[in-house]
């Protein structure tokens, strides 16, 4: 039998770093914190080999590295992700057919998000500025600009009950009906070094990124809707974090917007990374939100359940154990630049006051909250994002 290669060592050395990183995260407190930790340890080893194995330069394809089982960068609960890799000067056919999803976007990004900076985003556009026939199929075609490393398509929805996702390829012109390369050592060899510091180098960045925004905010504030930094060319966004005791919940005030197809509000885990949005109510759109008569939408993020007799709520949102964690509210597709007067309001209270202070409250029972969460169990698998 031939001697082992020892191609994996690279990425057995990473492997034990990343866990390294992660026993040791300053933030946890708890064994439950802990654990989560290593099951988000096992979404990026997950990214990691498929960033690696996937990348293919000569042919390349859209993959998909984000969804629930491997969260990063406070993943939206409500978007698939797909990313393609690209060489500069080289010609690209993006095909595809339009879903009835809430928005499709595409960005082109140079280099990546990394522990000391953010990508540059060298365009963004969304399928406005295509054109789709009456069948929904559309394509363009793109040469990659000098520094140009990944188109990013997100595509979102806000009804998961009745929207569809659509269908997506990329191909270079120029390697069509060529075979792959041959497999050899060295390319091996390179693909298990490219997994190993893509490991270490995701969750260095993801621990130092909600220091450049939510962190730089006050504890239990959000901010002013603005657009979104990184590029993204119709969504506004307000961020925080917050921290609750368990007999605390924060309220959030925030109209509805009908100038947008998408808005939605969601709450994460100090591993920056979206929490369980399908066995559990962590984010809502503005579809699966209750607005009062006066067009407003209150939420209310807590441990324990806010309605009338500790009864859950529609616009409730579980904190699911985190006393702490990132927020974000999201406009996808706005017509119009949103003010103060489109941003949230925030008031922290005792959970046993929630009701009192929201009249408007209505109480689920335990089988209509069950039935919400069967509804978004069901929504993510028609989505089928792993």
């Amino acid at each position: 039998m031939s001697e082992a290669l020892g191609l994996t060592k690279p990425l057995q050395d990473a492997i034990a770093e990343a866990e390294e990183l992660i026993a040791n995260a300053p933030f946890i407190r708890t064994e439950a914190d802990r654990l989560e930790g290593y099951e988000y340890l096992s979404g990026r080893i997950r990214m990691a080999m498929q960033t690696a194995f996937d990348y293919d330069l000569e042919q390349p394809l859209f993959v998909n590295p984000t969804h629930q089982f491997s969260k990063q960068g406070l993943d939206n609960p409500d978007a698939v992700y797909l990313n393609a890799f690209l060489r500069e000067g080289v010609e690209y056919v993006v095909r595809g057919r339009r879903g009835t999803s809430a928005d499709l976007s595409f960005q082109v990004m140079g280099g990546a998000y990394s522990a000391d900076s953010a990508a540059t985003s060298l365009m963004a556009f969304d399928e406005r500025e295509l054109e789709v026939d009456a069948d929904g199929n559309f394509s363009f075609t793109y040469v990659a600009e000098p520094g140009a490393k990944t188109l990013i398509v997100r595509e979102v929805f806000n009804d998961w009950d009745t929207e569809a996702r659509g269908t997506i390829t990329i191909e270079r012109t120029d390697t069509l009906g060529r075979p792959r390369r041959e497999l050899t050592a060295e390319l091996l060899r390179k693909k298990y070094d490219v997994a190993a510091r893509s490991l270490v180098g995701s969750i260095q960045t993801w621990f130092a990124f909600p220091h450049f925004f939510q962190f730089k905010e006050p504890v239990n504030t959000l901010t002013v809707p603005a657009s979104t930094p990184g590029g993204l060319s119709s969504q506004f966004s307000s961020i925080g974090h917050y921290e609750l005791a368990e007999d605390e919940a924060m309220i959030v005030t925030v109209p509805r917007c009908d100038d947008c197809t998408y808005q939605a509000i969601q709450i994460g885990s100090d591993w920056y990374a979206s929490t369980d949005y399908e066995t559990h109510q962590t984010s809502l759109t503005k579809a699966q939100a209750v607005a009062d008569d006066d067009g407003v939408m209150r939420f209310v993020i807590s441990e324990r359940p806010p309605g009338p007799g500790g009864a859950p709520v529609a616009n409730w949102l579980e904190t699911t154990g985190h006393r702490t964690g990132p927020i974000m509210l999201r406009w996808q597709q706005l017509t119009r630049d949103l003010t103060a007067a489109d941003g949230p309001v925030v008031e922290i209270v005792p959970v046993a006051e929630v009701a009192g202070r929201l009249p408007s409250l209505v109480a689920l029972t335990e089988a209509e909250y069950a039935g919400r969460i069967t509804a978004r169990q069901r929504g993510i698998a028609r989505r089928m994002l792993s």
